[in-house]
């Protein structure tokens, strides 16, 4: 079959990548054959609509002062990048593969359209419409997406976890199995596939690049890092190659490989690919290392029994501030990421804390794009006056940050278990709560401390004011977007924000500082307490829209909702190889 690629500029060499590795799966060429028509798909007119909610911009950094070798360096990253893009395809959705072949071989401007949102989606459900099909006839996004078997069930999965020894529930509930089925003997019918075996093909290419990488480089701590997630990708074994990830310090600054748990809604347990490939900005890292030398301070003054909080922290928490050339993956489905604090494995975060990463010229497109006209629109004249781009990209590091604080190993009926296990499903929406508002909690402690300029609580509540109705607009399906509801109607409730009679939504100084605390303190005792009939509850209460907060998104229809980005730079890079 020929499939002619007429596709949107910024995919084209993602699509380059793994188009060849979609032909060459076994089950993808039983689909090519299928004679059955593909889903309807919503007009050209509704699918441009949907995408005009994201506002193009460009994506990239200054990379002239890199000598030839590091520049070749950082192409076989893009790369590598592009393959990350493929896997997390194939994670959604067992049937994006075809899917994505059907919409190749439509060149028409609709069909083009069609291509364009399901990248942007990485599948045909519209993540800022709480995962609403986007084809007529397909049903609704499977939660435990392509990590487990079509047609499994949460009761099914658990009690087959529960029949298998100590060591086997451990690989099969870890982050780097998929679950499958099988006709051999055993328990449950299933069996756990270690990704090195699931995506055998394709990590052994991303493999070969981050070898290639590793040899071009001349920075020590990037060659072993890249050595080192080379190995595992084909070991399985993630470890070392996360503690070379947090020792790494060099101008080229990539993460890639399977990280967050945000696309499994059956037990937030499986780890989906993705890749930023970013170039460090050394001025601000230094700025902001400074703020982030404060943690364990913050840590020892946690509105919580102090028995809930960690003595030894702090000291191996390192903060990078990059400009994005490239994200894939998971990192680029729907929402575009401005920050993130890995790795996930407790065990790292045991013994070296974890990195925050921020992304600096992600979050300047967001504040210029999106955050500054919402502020127009719900907030009354005077604290528009009081939302800055200091104050977003502040709470954004705290935000990174305030995950490692708090409870993580936690004790429940005399059992040691983590947080993350005790809360399940729920924990991806009340861990976001919990770092949004305890960064605003740590921001107020440190600008009484003296450590930053007072002036930053002038602007940072009415900046996360706005922020909040910017963050609910993806979707109160998302972590994040869920996150935020609770912690706005919480504050609506407690009268920490107000609604005006124009409708628009302003901060109450006399009471925020309160309710901050009060949030934070009920949010980390929740976690500290691993009580999950607490959470259940609370965001049945709370990670809902209100019809009050629901006519202030609808003044929002004609702002963006998130940027599209066409990574410049990365284009540029792979150009200069072809």
């Amino acid at each position: 079959m020929r499939i002619q690629l007429r596709v949107p500029p910024g995919e084209v060499p993602m699509l380059r990548t793994i188009l060849p590795l979609l032909l060459a799966s076994s089950a993808l060429m039983v689909a090519l054959v299928y004679s059955g028509s593909p889903p309807q798909i919503p007009d050209q007119a509704k699918l441009q609509a949907m995408a005009k909610r994201f506002a193009p911009v460009d994506i990239g950094a200054d990379i002239s002062g890199l000598p030839a070798s590091e520049r070749q360096a950082l192409t076989r990253l893009v790369q590598a990048a592009w393959i990350m893009d493929g896997l997390f395809l194939r994670q959604v959705w067992a049937g994006n593969e075809t899917m994505l072949l059907y919409l190749l071989k439509d060149d028409s401007p609709l069909g083009q359209a069609r291509l364009q949102y399901f990248l942007l989606n990485k599948g045909p459900w519209s993540r800022l419409d709480d995962n609403g099909p986007i084809l007529s006839g397909l049903g609704p996004k499977p939660p435990g997406a392509n990590f487990y078997p079509p047609g499994a069930t949460k009761e099914e999965l658990e009690a087959w976890f529960a029949s298998l020894p100590e060591a086997e529930r451990a690989r099969a509930t870890g982050f780097f199995t998929a679950i499958r089925r099988h006709t051999g003997e055993g328990p449950g019918g299933f069996v756990a596939v270690p990704y090195s075996m699931e995506y055998q093909g394709e990590l052994d290419i991303a493999s070969r690049l981050l070898r290639d990488a590793a040899r071009l480089t001349d920075q020590p701590t990037l060659k072993t890092f890249l050595t080192k997630r080379a190995d595992a990708f084909l070991s399985n074994d993630y470890y070392d190659s996360d503690l070379a990830w947090m020792e790494l310090d060099a101008t080229i600054e990539p993460t890639i490989g399977p990280y967050e748990v945000y696309e499994d809604a059956l037990f937030n347990a499986k780890a989906a690919f993705e890749a930023f490939i970013t170039i460090k900005d050394e001025a601000e890292t230094a700025r902001l290392t400074k703020m982030g030398s404060h943690l364990q301070d913050i840590e020892n003054h946690l509105p919580i029994d102090p028995a809930y909080r960690n003595p030894r922290l702090g000291l191996l928490a390192p903060i990078r501030v990059v400009n994005e050339i490239l994200a894939t993956g998971d990192a680029a489905s729907g929402v575009q990421t401005v920050a993130f604090n890995l790795p996930n494995d407790e065990r790292i975060i045991r013994e070296k804390g974890s990195k925050r990463v921020m992304l600096r010229n992600v979050q300047e497109a967001k504040f210029k794009m999106v955050l500054a006209p919402i502020a127009r629109l719900v907030l009354p004249a005077g604290n528009q006056k009081q939302v800055s781009f200091d104050a977003f990209f502040a709470h954004t590091l705290m935000h990174e940050l305030m995950h490692g604080l708090g409870p993580h190993e936690i004790r429940v009926r005399g059992r040691a278990t983590t947080v993350r296990q005790e809360l399940k499903e729920t924990y991806s929406v009340i861990e976001e709560a919990k770092a949004d508002i305890s960064g605003l909690f740590a921001l107020q402690y440190l600008v009484e401390k003296g450590v930053v300029d007072r002036a930053l609580s002038e602007t940072m509540y009415s900046t996360f004011l706005a922020s909040a109705f910017r963050s609910i607009r993806f979707g109160i399906g998302e972590a994040h977007g869920g996150g935020t509801a609770i912690q706005l109607n919480y504050l609506l409730d407690r009268g920490a924000f107000r609604r005006e009679t124009d409708g628009t939504h302003s901060v109450d100084r006399a009471k925020i500082v309160a309710g901050v605390t009060a949030l934070t303190r009920e949010i980390m005792t929740l976690e500290a307490e691993g009580n999950y009939p607490r959470a259940k509850d609370m965001l049945a209460r709370l990670a809902v829209i209100r019809p009050e907060v629901q006519q202030a998104l609808d003044r929002l229809r004609d702002v963006p909702v998130d940027i599209a980005p066409r990574f410049t730079t990365a284009a540029g890079l792979v150009e200069e190889k072809n």
